[in-house]
């Protein structure tokens, strides 16, 4: 696998080599004092990367300085914004090194594809940036390992954009069950009904003027320009996305990862699914059933579909937690349902059977409100400020999603995606983030990369 080194990226960058690598490093940017200016840089801005920007610029003391996209027919409109909202007007960048290279640059904030993410993420590192970068972490479960490596090693505040963990409804919820209020969770489920529609087929057509092709498929294979391939439709290709797992799943998935406080891997993983009632250029799956079971015994389901279905106790997206006493669900709001086992009616049981063992055998279940969950007080802090708070008192610990929560949430969906695409369940090492044995598994948990834009094994 070819493998581009962090020494060849930084003499590239500093020779100005343009694409040929990664920036040189610059271990003392990214230090403003809390009084200084804050200068960042939004980094993909066609679809969520607009509420990076407009977030950011209204934030005291931010300065979206910058915007960087490989389309440069989103630069006007997404300028003229800036200005109105922040009273700037940004400088605006192709290539992400280039932007990398401001010294007045002090953070940048990803809202890319998903197979950019990790490398993005890793030279704004080197480069002694702070990241913001939307979720899912990253493309592959390696590239979140390196993630968290280069965060650690350069001394960056990373945070990962599972932005539930900064709603207080949501603290309010995982903190009940955590303190096991209605009893322990033994089992979570989480589920993902969230309507698309298909892509349909596109034909190979010429590259627009103003898109930087190559420099859009980055670590991914080269293909042929397609708008199928471009925005938003990536989501439907193993090249640049995560499935509907990755999309939309990771939220829910994280939030049960929290509440059960699961800071290992699980054990066991199997997922299934497939590509139904569709005619398109899609190869992701519409519909995935993963379970995953962990060396405590805990099991956590992930169901996601982009077809029409019906809605789970009322939810198109949110978590079950299930104990002895009935479950905890965020169906609506975070609230609690009691399961009580009545005698069923049952007809007169055969001879030499008792009529007990006849109720044990068929009772009904009454399901009535449990107590309630108690808010939590205080103001509600946004994932954007967060950061922002974070970057400025240095305290990675206090980042509602740093990059090692990030990564171990995003892990769950590569490692599902992993059994998807194996067509079995599979059995997983924790510690070594590896499948024992497994070759075939294995292979899935990196990518062959497009040179220049290796992942180093030294970050």
């Amino acid at each position: 696998m070819p493998f581009t080194s962090r020494r060849s990226f930084v003499r590239n960058a500093a020779l100005g080599a343009g694409l040929a690598g990664a920036p040189a490093v610059y271990p003392s940017w990214g230090q403003n004092s809390p009084n200084n200016q804050i200068n960042l840089g939004v980094v993909g801005f066609r679809g969520r990367g607009r509420d990076h920007y407009r977030a950011f610029a209204q934030i005291p003391g931010v300065r979206v300085a910058y915007l960087c996209d490989v389309d440069e027919r989103l630069f006007p409109g997404a300028v003229a914004e800036v200005e109105k909202i922040g009273g700037n007007k940004p400088a605006t960048f192709v290539d992400l090194r280039k932007l990398l290279q401001q010294k007045d640059l002090d953070a940048i904030s990803i809202a890319t594809p998903d197979h950019w993410h990790a490398l993005q993420t890793i030279w704004a590192c080197q480069a002694g940036k702070d990241v913001y970068v939307e979720k899912p972490a990253c493309h592959n479960l390696r590239e979140g390992r390196k993630m968290v490596e280069a965060a650690r090693k350069y001394n960056r505040i990373v945070q990962v954009g599972l932005n539930r963990r900064s709603e207080l409804r949501n603290k309010a919820g995982i903190t009940f069950v955590r303190e096991a209020r209605f009893g322990p969770a033994y089992r979570a489920k989480s589920v993902v009904y969230r309507g698309r529609t298909s892509i349909g087929h596109v034909q190979e057509s010429s590259i627009p003027s103003g898109v930087h092709w190559d420099l859009y498929l980055g670590p991914a294979p080269y293909r042929a320009f397609t708008l199928n391939r471009f925005h938003y439709g990536w989501h439907y290709f193993w090249d640049t996305a995560t499935t509907e797992l990755g999309n939309n799943g990771v939220h829910t998935i994280d939030v049960v990862r929290w509440a059960l406080n699961k800071n290992v891997h699980p054990v066991k993983i199997h997922c299934n699914g497939s590509l139904f009632a569709d005619d398109s250029d899609q190869q992701t799956p519409n519909v995935q059933n993963a379970t995953f079971e962990y060396a405590d015994g805990t099991l956590v389901d992930l169901e996601a579909t982009t077809l029409p279905s019906p809605t789970f106790g009322g939810v198109h997206m949110g978590e079950f937690f299930y104990t002895p006493q009935g479950y905890v669900t965020s169906a609506q709001k975070w609230s609690t349902v009691i399961g009580e086992f009545t005698p069923g009616n049952t007809p007169d049981p055969p001879s030499g059977i008792s009529l007990r063992a006849s109720n044990l055998s068929f009772p009904k279940i009454a399901y009535k409100p449990g107590p309630p969950i108690p808010d939590i007080e205080g103001p509600e802090v946004s994932h954007f400020q967060n950061f922002i708070d974070c970057m400025r008192s240095r305290k990675r610990e206090d980042l509602h999603c740093e990059v090692l929560e990030g990564h171990m949430s995003t892990a769950l969906c590569h490692l599902a995606n992993i059994s998807f695409r194996t067509g079995r369940k599979l059995i997983f090492d924790p510690a070594t983030e590896t499948f024992p044995g497994d070759a075939e598994a294995n292979k899935y948990l990196t990518r062959e990369y497009r040179e220049p834009y290796g992942i180093p094994d030294q970050v």
